[in-house]
């Protein structure tokens, strides 16, 4: 079909550039599409080219480049059909335009335009105690139980974002890349895009960790040639003995990626060079179905007669696959050299489930309904989304603990396989089994043994639960829960429990002040709230009625009230302004002024992040507290991706500025060959040498080697920096990490 391009503003190499993206859209989706569908995806072109007529991306390009793009992931990458491309091209038009979704769904249809309400971003939400970004999130999981399509444009539109985050402000590229490693990319891999998923992650650490992710990617590249070679003669012997078999096959050859390559050395403690298992290959069989399984068994058993393999890294989802979809068999094996090297074997249709997700399941049409993995993990977001939970932000932890996480498997006592979160408790699996199981849970046995509620369950445990008709959920479950569907119906069940204690405290209070000649009207009672510092009356009711509130409280309450309530309530405010002063006072006095905050640089009070013990030097930022105070963190302290990606509306750009010195607390984790004398060279190169204060020492030696703590005082990364180089030249000593 001829494309000819109706607008004028764009200059001629600006429409050559627009036109050959298009008929690359068209390429894409050629094999999959009819005229009818073409035609659709040239109405959605036309209409978006309209909407974003003489708009400009920060880079300078046109708009109407981005839809493009994402629109050739969504064919091209993801696999979808013609009704999600023109829904990519059109994702940003009733947010950016004066088209409505009343205009997409006249133009077109209601499914489209039902799917472009749920890629529509939420704007106008200002309470601090809000994300923006998890409103957003929870709005477009209202539709996902109508069409999954929306997530997965969504995270098509996300990946291009990330691809082309480089014109964006340093503050703007670590909110980014916080939300998309904190969300986006486990849930790509949730849906099975294994693919979409490790470029979300290695992009998010190239600007959350830019320092990091730069030196990781520089070794791959110096290594790659050695790598190839490495490879190629590991799997020379397999490829002949395959032959031979007569299978029909093909091995990519891939290196791990950089974020798991760093994700390994943070968890581990160890340099680049200390990871061992950074390559991997994969076997992918033509078999045919009925073939599939015996094959890949062939398989494994001729590698393991070749290599040895690691019992620890071995993972069979071929009998039991993952509750997206995948299927596959991994095992690690010691390759030539001391390398380990793991090895995926899996069929061709396997591999395109791992490439393409669920998408690989479907119809071109798009017909979803004959998918049992989908339709679970559906039906486990109606049930976070029927949550009474109101905050966004613990819905999307919730969403994250429940539905990103990694998967354990477990067995009921006849042998029934049940999938529940990483972290699950006896408790989990009881509400699992059923509600009123779960309710009435007295105890439990994993493995024939007795273990306590909180119990962390493992991969293949055998459950059984005991259960009692006289037992109640307690407060303290809720600690001893991680999934949706536990906590929602433990809190359930409290809240009745509480109603009922409530209503027989309100009898007693009621009661209580008549004798006492108070007459309980709702002002009164609104009084006594306040005077006891809760949150409703309701509460009140029911503390009256637990007797946590007795009869002195109640005469308490009488003396402050016959005397008046505003004296007491200024006493009681005067005593706090007392406490605030004495409290900013005391930071002031611990903590040098040497951050700046916001565009204007600002001096504000602050404190140091415990978590991760800034010094002046580090990248960091300013987290405004829901009390108002200002917490400073690294950019990457634990919690940092968290806090981006959950409260970016209260992140505050912060920068160091050499007003004075200061002494700030860093903590090293240092490794090495136990030598004599050892302990004592390390605290003198601290000490003497480099005249810094050693606050503690933690040193463990066993079989020839070591591993400690040391927490010192410096003045800033500058002096950390010198300190960690002096202590690596120490004989003996193999690495020195900051913690």
């Amino acid at each position: 079909m001829d494309v000819e391009l109706k607008t004028t503003d764009q200059n001629t190499e600006e429409k050559k550039k627009i036109l050959s993206r298009y008929k690359i859209l068209l390429k894409t989706c050629a094999h999959k599409i009819d005229k009818e569908d073409k035609m659709l995806i040239r109405k959605a072109f036309d209409v978006a080219m309209d909407a974003h007529k003489g708009v400009r991306r920060k880079s300078g390009e046109p708009y109407i480049l981005h839809p493009l793009e994402v629109a050739i992931i969504v064919s091209r990458e993801i696999g979808l059909g013609p009704t999600s491309i023109a829904c990519a091209l059109l994702h940003d038009v009733v947010e950016d335009s004066d088209y409505t979704l009343e205009d997409i769904e006249r133009l077109f249809n209601k499914t489209i335009a039902k799917i472009i309400d749920g890629l529509t971003k939420i704007s106008n939400v200002s309470d601090l105690d809000v994300s923006i970004q998890a409103e957003n999130f929870r709005k477009m999981l209202l539709t996902i139980s109508d069409d999954i399509r929306v997530i997965l444009v969504k995270l098509a539109d996300r990946l291009h974002n990330m691809r082309t985050l480089d014109d964006l402000s340093a503050y703007k590229q670590q909110k980014i890349a916080s939300e998309t490693l904190y969300l986006y990319a486990p849930l790509a891999g949730r849906l099975g895009l294994y693919n979409v998923k490790t470029e979300l992650e290695d992009l998010s650490l190239k600007y959350t960790e830019p320092e990091i992710y730069r030196e990781i990617e520089q070794k791959l590249k110096e290594s790659k040639a050695d790598d190839t070679r490495y490879l190629t003669q590991f799997t020379e012997k397999i490829r002949e003995l395959l032959k031979k078999e007569g299978l029909v096959f093909s091995i990519k050859y891939r290196t791990k990626s950089i974020y798991s390559i760093r994700k390994k050395m943070r968890k581990q403690g160890i340099p680049f060079e200390e990871v061992y298992d950074k390559f991997a290959i994969r076997i992918i069989l033509d078999s045919p179905p009925e073939r599939e399984k015996a094959d890949i068994w062939r398989v494994y058993s001729i590698i393991t007669s070749l290599y040895k393999p690691s019992p620890e890294r071995f993972r069979d989802w071929v009998s039991a696959p993952k509750s997206n979809g995948y299927e596959s068999l991994h095992t690690t094996v010691m390759g030539p050299d001391g390398h380990w090297i793991e090895v995926q074997i899996r069929s061709k249709r396997m591999d395109e489930v791992a490439e393409k997700g669920y998408a690989a399941h479907w119809k071109y049409k798009e017909d979803v309904s004959a998918d049992n993995h989908l339709e679970k993990l559906i039906e486990k977001i109606r049930q976070l989304l029927e949550s009474p939970e109101t905050n966004a932000v613990e819905f999307v932890n919730e969403f994250k603990t429940n539905l990103l996480s990694e998967e354990i498997f477990v067995f009921t006592p006849k042998g029934d396989l049940k999938r529940l979160p990483q972290g699950s408790t006896p408790l989990d699996f009881a509400f699992e089994i059923h509600t009123d199981v779960g309710l009435k849970t007295l105890g439990a046995k994993v493995n024939g043994k007795l273990v306590p509620l909180n119990y962390k369950l493992q991969s293949g445990d055998q459950v059984e639960i005991i259960t009692s008709a006289k037992q109640k959920p307690k407060e303290e479950w809720l600690n001893h829960v991680v999934t949706s569907k536990a906590k929602a119906k433990i809190k359930s069940s409290l809240r009745e429990e509480k109603r009922i204690i409530a209503d027989r405290g309100k009898e007693i209070l009621s009661r209580k002040l008549s004798y006492i000649k108070i007459k309980p009207t709702e002002k009164v009672i609104n009084r006594m709230v306040q005077f006891f510092k809760l949150a409703n009356s309701q509460e009140l009711f029911f503390k009256v009625g637990s007797k946590i509130i007795d009869n002195e409280d109640i005469k308490e309450f009488a003396r402050n009230y016959n005397q008046g309530l505003m004296a007491y309530l200024r006493r009681k405010f005067s005593r706090s302004d007392v406490s605030d002063s004495t409290l900013k006072k005391s930071t002031t006095e611990q903590d040098p002024k040497i951050l700046v905050f916001g565009q204007n640089d600002e001096k504000l009070e602050y404190r140091i992040g415990k978590c991760c013990n800034p010094v002046p030097g580090d990248s960091v930022f300013g987290f405004l507290g829901s009390a108002g105070g200002i917490t400073v963190h690294r950019n990457d302290c634990p919690n940092a991706i968290t806090l981006q990606s959950n409260y970016a509306n209260r992140i505050i750009k912060a920068r160091w500025v050499a007003e004075q010195k200061g002494d700030f607390t860093a903590v090293l984790l240092i490794k090495g060959i136990d030598t004599l004398g050892l302990v004592n060279k390390v605290t003198q190169i601290i000490s003497n040498d480099l005249h810094v204060n050693i606050k503690a020492i933690n040193i463990f030696g066993e079989a020839g080697v070591f591993s400690g703590e040391i927490t010192l005082v410096v003045t800033d990364k500058m002096h950390l920096t010198k300190v960690i180089e002096k202590l690596k030249n120490v004989e003996g000593v193999t690495s020195v990490t900051r913690k």
